[in-house]
């Protein structure tokens, strides 16, 4: 009877294997951690494996337009998806809102940034990173909340640009740049900014950053692919996604 068992379980195990299949996602750099964190539950769950391929949502959009054989885009923005169904790139219908971004000011020092943000005014720092604002959202939040502080004139010859988000956190993080404007998922720990000092952007210096998913044309047929997106709207994604800092 035991011996019955275990093979009906290996029988299972070997068409799990057989359905199972990969499916590769682009994802925006702000997104990068907890998409590692959704792979591994959605691959325990259904034993698909997500190919995370990381960087910025501008970038992404010319690889797409190129043929890049991505099945899935995880922007960090609502216009990139959007031009992509209209080009006939995506599926159709398929696009949502996964994430709503927080912007936070941030620096590697402990105290050099305090809560309400008054250092931008302090002119005690010779640089400030922000992304590339023609290629990542949270770049273009960045120069709008500097706009809206009034600040973006006096600021401009102290803006160290990377080439995302991903990027701009590592000039901070290693100090080659005193501060910056980085995502909150990129700095927080157990709710709170905790590594460094930080001040998370309140919502009203920039438009919302609406992050959505798309499925691409590539993945129209592709269970695995079509499996993801439905994963990314359940609870055990939900619950990861609010985790680091997200808005639904």
């Amino acid at each position: 009877m035991t011996r019955l068992v275990l093979w009906f379980a290996a029988l299972a195990c070997v068409a799990i294997n057989v359905q199972a299949a990969e499916v590769s996602v682009a994802v925006a750099s702000n997104f990068t951690v907890p998409m590692r964190k959704i792979a591994d539950a959605f691959e325990r769950e259904t034993g698909h494996q997500a190919v995370l391929s990381s960087g910025s949502t501008g970038g992404f959009h010319v690889q797409i337009k190129n043929g890049a054989p991505f099945e899935i885009l995880l922007a960090a923005d609502d216009e990139t998806p959007l031009k992509i169904e209209s080009d006939g790139l995506g599926v159709e219908g398929s696009r949502f809102t996964y994430a709503i971004g927080r912007l936070a000011l941030w620096s590697s020092r402990l105290g050099f940034v305090d809560d309400k943000g008054e250092v931008l005014r302090s002119g005690k720092f010779e640089r400030i990173a922000i992304a590339n604002p023609k290629l990542a959202p949270y770049g273009a939040a960045a120069l709008e909340t500097l706009t809206r502080l009034g600040l973006l004139n006096d600021l401009q010859p102290k803006l160290v640009k990377g080439e995302n988000i991903a990027q701009t956190y590592q000039f901070v993080a290693t100090g080659n740049v005193e501060l910056g404007f980085v995502a909150l998922s990129q700095v927080i720990s157990d709710g709170k900014i905790s590594r460094g000092s930080g001040w998370l952007v309140p919502t009203a210096l920039h438009d919302p950053i609406r992050q959505d998913a798309i499925l691409l044309a590539n993945g129209k047929d592709h269970p695995a692919a079509i499996a993801l997106m439905k994963f990314l709207r359940g609870e055990k994604a939900k619950a990861i996604i609010r985790s680091f800092g997200y808005d639904l």
